[in-house]
């Protein structure tokens, strides 16, 4: 599972010119799962994204996280981040997990990121998405479950 992290002011998220997530400040989540994952790799980056301490304490050090500072979550599915353009130009996205099976552990990952008792939005899965975000810093992580060893 692979996750683009960036801590942000406010984000949302619009499907048909309707905005169906928005929060103010905490984590925007781009979140892609790869044809592999199981719920090791989505307990993984949930906890991972939690418990990141990229948010500034009262000495202005990046010693806080989402959970800290009472902060809110947007996820965003997004099976690009497993696109392999190590051959030619066109991206292939065989080692993304079949959208079904997808769907289902991005659900679940919203789930737990809610069972931690954050307030988390989120897009909608497979849909032609426009995400608007004041990127804080700017702060971006890039979380790969398969790199943890």
């Amino acid at each position: 599972m692979r996750a683009v992290i960036q801590r942000v002011s406010s984000a949302s998220v619009k499907v048909d010119e309707e905005t169906i997530g928005s929060i103010g400040k905490g984590l925007l989540i781009f979140l892609g799962v790869g044809e592999t994952d199981t719920e090791f790799d989505l307990k993984y980056i949930a906890d991972k994204s939690v418990g990141l301490r990229i948010f500034s304490d009262e000495n202005d050090k990046m010693n806080l996280s989402v959970e800290d500072i009472g902060g809110e979550i947007l996820v965003i599915s997004q099976f690009t981040l497993y696109g392999d353009c190590r051959k030619g130009k066109r991206p292939s996205f065989s080692k993304s997990m079949e959208p079904v099976a997808a769907n289902k552990m991005y659900e679940q990952f919203i789930a737990e990121l809610k069972s931690k008792g954050i307030r988390t939005e989120h897009g909608e899965f497979g849909a032609d998405m426009k995400v608007e975000l004041l990127n804080d810093g700017p702060v971006t992580i890039l979380l790969d479950s398969s790199k943890i060893l």
